[in-house]
């Protein structure tokens, strides 16, 4: 099914970008992993969000859902793995799905883990962030898989039960080894692990790295007065804008984006 807006991330910012999609009457598809799963959702108390003294954090989210989803709002749960603007539409890979719309939130949050050494050099070429999508290139051949998805243990015995030789490691101090191909891995302890696979299942994709050729600015997505980034028909909300990283400034945001976005389909843009 195609839809008017995609958004990426279930927090404040995806989530008020799709009470506004529907309260315009668009239809709205928000891709995450469970939102309730949120780090947000262990806040005993925001101070700071108008209007909600003491409301907890997952208070705070659970009543966002329950205004997207009583809207109308559409959820498909899954990790968001690339983003590819296709002219006067989006696609969105979702593990080993698609999603197509005429716009795009990204409203991920930021990524508090820095990219492993050797990982942007091998991408495609031995790096991959879905086993499903890809593992198939790798049957009977060793691979290693390191992350924090909540599917990890799934992905994992996908890849053995399609015959891969499945390793485990630790993402933190892992490097991965190889000059044109992946060769395999080196623990923070020093020690080799040979593969010509490097699964790597993190809870979700840097935000700067879902769609090639996306402008960023100290490591944000930069985006102009209407939300907008240098992609066509995508647009950015929240955190993963920059500072200051404040849930009031996420939701004011979401809305902006869905608006600006809205306005554009309207005008036939």
């Amino acid at each position: 099914m195609n839809y008017d807006l995609l958004i990426v991330g279930g927090g404040p910012a995806g989530l008020s970008a799709a009470i506004h999609a529907r309260a315009r009457n668009k239809s709205a598809l928000v891709i995450s992993n469970d939102p309730l799963a949120s780090p947000l959702c262990k806040a005993p108390a925001m101070a700071n969000y108008p209007g909600l003294p003491g409301v907890t954090g997952r208070e705070l989210v659970e009543r966002l859902l329950a205004q997207a989803k009583d809207l109308g709002a559409e959820f498909k749960r899954g990790r968001a793995l690339s983003v590819m603007p296709m002219g006067k539409s989006v696609m969105v890979s979702v593990e080993n799905d698609m999603a197509e719309g005429r716009a795009v939130i990204l409203a991920p949050g930021v990524s508090r883990a820095a990219p492993l050494e050797g990982e942007a050099e091998l991408l495609g070429r031995g790096v991959s962030y879905c086993a499903t999508c890809d593992g198939m290139f790798y049957r009977g051949r060793p691979v290693v898989c390191a992350g924090d998805a909540p599917n990890f243990d799934e992905e994992v015995e996908f890849l053995r039960s399609i015959g891969c030789q499945v390793s485990v490691a630790r993402l933190a101090g892992l490097s991965i080894l190889g000059t044109d191909r992946v060769t395999g891995v080196q623990d923070a302890k020093g020690v080799e692990i040979p593969c010509d696979g490097v699964f790597l299942l993190r809870a979700a994709i840097a935000p700067a790295r879902l769609a090639p050729g996306l402008e960023t600015e100290g490591g944000y997505i930069k985006v102009d007065e209407r939300m907008a980034t240098n992609l066509p028909g995508v647009y950015a909300a929240g955190d993963c804008t920059g500072q200051p990283l404040q849930l009031a400034k996420a939701a004011g945001q979401g809305q902006a984006a869905a608006h600006f976005a809205v306005e554009a389909m309207d005008q036939g843009k």
